[in-house]
């Protein structure tokens, strides 16, 4: 148990460090919502990964490549949309705002809709973790329990990590804020550009 308890952690902190459009667009809400309303985000894989799991698993071990286009294809716009929406943020940047008491959820449930149009998780679960989780669960149920568990815990905090660390850019000055939330809108716009690079 104690080994696919490890693969999960271990493969989890690899996803979780990789530079990519959920990461940046955690910095992004850190940068310009606040780390309390961006955390809740740190929960975004449990919501968004359940229809992958459950398709992945379906499939068995990988996706169709059309299928993986079209992820590529709605990752873009989503991604687009959310680098408008940063460069708005940008703008009309306040360093004394307070953000909305519904931020957070709303933060929330926009990461999961990132997470899920990523096309990272479907091909993480389909050519590593599906294969894994069902390998484990054949030799026993607990093996592909603790792979899920080792998974998901990891991730979690170190999601939560990753906001705690950006957080502490707030406290530079709100040039440094500022410019901060203007590179997340352009890594956000990158990405957008290299997901329809890769659909087409």
């Amino acid at each position: 148990m104690w080994k696919y308890l490890i693969l999960g952690a271990t493969f989890a902190f690899a996803a979780a460090v990789q530079p990519g459009p959920f990461q940046t667009y955690l910095v992004t809400e850190t940068m310009s919502r606040g780390w309390r309303r961006t955390l809740p985000a740190s929960f975004a894989p449990l919501i968004s990964d359940a229809p992958i799991i459950m398709i992945a698993l379906m499939v068995l071990s990988r996706i169709p490549e059309g299928m993986v286009r079209i992820l590529h294809f709605g990752g873009a716009l989503f991604l687009f949309y959310l680098s408008y929406g940063a460069y708005r943020t940008w703008r009309s940047f306040d360093p004394d705002r307070i953000p909305e008491a519904a931020a957070g959820h709303q933060t929330l449930f926009k990461a999961a809709a990132v997470n899920f149009l990523n096309p990272n998780p479907w091909l993480g679960w389909s050519l590593v973790m599906g294969p894994l989780l069902l390998e484990g669960y054949r030799e026993a149920p607990a093996h592909g329990i603790a792979l899920i568990a080792g998974f998901y815990i990891t991730m979690v905090f170190c999601l939560a990590g990753l906001i705690t660390l950006f957080a502490f850019a707030r406290k530079l000055g709100s040039r440094v804020n500022k410019a901060t939330l203007g590179l997340s809108v352009l890594a956000l716009a990158c990405f957008g550009v290299y997901q329809l690079w890769l659909g087409f």
